[in-house]
């Protein structure tokens, strides 16, 4: 017989703590990055969940009158701790998407769906709000508070508040599966995206490229695994250059195939059934409302108010960009042949030839403009702007949390010294991340209770620069730079009383116009005598090359032009069409771009099955592009006038009615505030070259 040696029990250990639950003691309130992980989101959440509902259940069972206070101040100062940790959440999920992380997404978005749902389709609290929206005129409200009680009505109304039971039983539904449909949507662009790759073996295979192409080519490569050779990805600025300048056609052409076929291949990723669902689900939601399409139904709470009115500013575009298209077509026709290429031009040929079209005309080359586009130039630039019009200041902080080690942060102070808020950047291109370029939030600003500061992200796709060398910039890749920036300004000067009109929290096609209309800056001698500097010998950019920039400024509009709207139109014809009209999408279309005779050398900017704006955000509202471009370049007009692109009075109007007013009041009003009057288009066919 053995005996047993007995073992002492071990003591036993703390549960660990989740950072997601507990109060953020950093600076400024910044979410402790450094300790966040993916397994902490679920029961953080779930927590969350809890809590609103709660908070929720407290306003809506109680029995006294509803008061501003009681309802509308109360619904405001709910879910606090949900939109903190779903802030959060979202951002990583976007810009560091691993595995753990779309898992927990594709468990959550439905989640997040059936929660909003419940709670603007409960019946107590409508009615209280209800009750409140009927008296408005007798509850002597402010300014703001009247628009924050407005837009919680119609935003109910809108979700199906006056439904029966049964239709809002079917809402419930048609919203989770919607959820799920996008993530989905979303998730299998990006697969697509991380799983082609163009890998380039010698000099034959690189021919053409600049080389800034070359250099950062070959870092994609080396840190894929390649080393010695180079390699074009599915992130823009790379793809995106390689078709402006590979001399190799077959190599162009499988890479703009690729390209342009994301979420269309056979397969797990295949996004052409999700986006026919999603349109059937979305024009069933828009008939329960009593609409006849969701076109409709989208644009009633929009400056545009109707597809028709879209449709006009649309066609008036389209018409005069086919026919700028057509002589552009003519003129690289004619570049190819003097080339020795007679084969016709092809969607993968434009912006190769384009590029030789425009060196020859205008002694232009986009090349030559890179090394004064630096990064971090260019960083400098967005924020001197913002100083210039704004008296801002950005001090990068190293010491505090960020979740990447690439991200950039810095601290945003006003002209006397206090804190505005905090800006975030990330801008380099990361298989983890999803393409494009965004803001967003960590936190929004708002003045309820001790109110909070912004801290504000703009995330970008940029190709790092080689091994010891900075990032260089298209001049398109800084216009997006300015662009997200002014989306970033809009976040960090935004001074509201409440959460729900803070910022970005606007019309859709409103929303657009503090972005596009910072982009005009960029172009000024103002901005690139000082910043567009070349990154090896510090000197600025030569004038004559400025000179040939600006008077190249409208060449191709009429290609960008038919890429840009044509997308626009294809979204409106989705979302105004009979949904069993829909079920072959790119049958639909192929069958839209022939009804309004979609040149055939060039593809639509977004193609239906990765056309993310259409299925998140932007269903039905992929024209406000546009409609915001119409008032950017009149409101740059309003300084232009003045002879001064600074001009203080100008830029102080511009601050209170657009920057910081969030939606306190309503888009147009806000506009002719600032500028005096409607906006024109006049301005728009000039700044796209389609005057007559």
């Amino acid at each position: 017989m053995i005996a047993k040696r007995r073992v002492a029990p071990k003591p036993r250990s703390k549960p660990s703590v989740n950072p997601l639950t507990t109060k953020w003691n950093g600076p400024f309130g910044m979410p402790p990055f450094e300790k966040i992980e993916a397994r902490h989101f679920k029961p953080a959440l779930d927590a969350a969940f809890r809590e609103h509902k709660a908070e929720i259940e407290l306003i809506a069972k109680n029995t006294a009158k509803p008061t501003f206070a009681n309802t509308i101040v109360a619904f405001e100062k709910s879910g606090t701790q949900l939109s903190r940790v779903a802030s959060v959440f979202w951002n990583l999920e976007g810009s560091d998407s691993t595995p753990e992380f779309q898992e927990i997404a594709r468990e959550m978005a439905p989640r997040f769906a059936a929660h909003e749902t419940q709670i603007l389709l409960d019946k107590r609290l409508f009615k209280r709000i209800d009750d409140l929206y009927e008296r408005r005129n007798a509850l002597k409200l402010g300014e703001e508070d009247l628009r924050v009680l407005e837009r919680h009505h119609l935003e109910f109304v809108r979700a199906g508040a006056r439904l029966s039971a049964a239709d809002k039983s079917r809402v419930k539904e048609i919203n989770a599966r919607l959820a799920t449909l996008v993530t989905q949507f979303m998730q299998n662009v990006l697969k697509d995206e991380q799983s082609w790759r163009l890998v380039l073996d010698g000099e034959n295979d690189l021919a053409g490229l600049p080389d800034t192409l070359r250099e950062s080519a070959e870092r994609a490569a080396a840190d894929a695994g390649f080393a010695g050779k180079a390699m074009i990805t599915l992130a823009r600025s790379s793809v995106e250059g390689f078709l402006t300048y590979s001399s190799r056609r077959d190599l162009r052409e499988q890479a703009f195939n690729a390209w342009t076929s994301r979420g269309a291949h056979e397969g797990e990723t295949d996004n052409r059934q999700i986006v026919a669902e999603a349109v059937a689900l979305r024009g069933e939601y828009a008939r329960l409302m009593g609409f006849p399409t969701f076109a409709e139904f989208s644009l009633q709470d929009t400056m545009a108010k109707t597809p028709g009115t879209v449709d006009e500013l649309l066609r008036a575009v389209w018409q005069k960009a086919v026919v700028r298209a057509k002589e552009e077509r003519d003129a690289l026709a004619a570049e190819a042949q003097n080339s020795g290429d007679n084969a016709e031009i092809m969607p993968w040929d434009w912006r190769y030839y384009s590029e030789k079209v425009r060196k020859a005309k205008y002694d232009f080359d986009e090349s030559k403009l890179q090394p004064y586009l630096e990064l971090d130039h260019m960083i400098k630039a967005a924020f001197d702007t913002a100083s210039r019009l704004f008296g801002l200041k950005f001090q990068e902080r190293k010491d505090l949390p960020r979740y990447h080690p690439e991200v950039r942060v810095w601290e945003v102070l006003d002209k006397k010294g206090a804190h505005v808020g905090i800006f975030m950047g990330d801008y380099f291109a990361r298989p983890t991340k999803r393409s494009g370029a965004w803001m967003s939030a960590f936190r929004t600003q708002h003045k309820l209770g001790k109110g909070q500061s912004p801290i504000i992200v703009n995330v970008l796709n940029f190709t790092k620069g080689g091994e010891g060398e900075p990032a260089l910039l298209s001049f398109d890749d800084a216009r997006t730079l300015f662009h997200e920036f002014g989306h970033g300004l809009h976040g960090l000067l935004s001074n509201v009383t409440y959460p729900s009109i803070s910022g970005t929290s606007v019309s859709r096609d409103f929303v657009e116009l503090p972005s596009q209309l910072y982009e005009h800056w960029l172009s000024t001698p103002d901005v690139l005598e000082k910043h567009a500097l070349h990154y090896k010998t510090g000197k600025p950019m030569p004038k004559v090359l400025r000179q040939r920039l600006a008077a190249a400024r409208n060449f191709n509009q009429g290609f960008a032009t038919i890429e840009y709207t044509s997308s626009a139109l294809v979204d409106m014809a989705l979302y105004s069409a009979e949904p069993a009209s829909v079920g072959d999408v790119e049958g639909f279309e192929s069958a839209t771009l022939s009804e309004i005779e979609m040149p055939k050398e060039i593809v639509m900017r977004h193609r239906l099955p990765h056309f993310m704006h259409i299925m998140s955000g932007y269903a039905a509202g992929y024209y406000s592009y546009l409609w915001s471009e119409v008032m950017d370049a009149d409101a740059f007009a309003a300084f232009e006038e003045t002879g001064n692109v600074f001009h203080p009075a100008t830029a102080k109007k511009l601050h209170e009615f657009i920057y910081s007013a969030g939606n306190r009041r309503d888009p147009h009003a806000a506009y002719v505030a600032f500028r005096g009057r409607p906006p024109k288009i006049d301005g728009l066919l000039k700044k796209r070259g389609l005057a007559a």
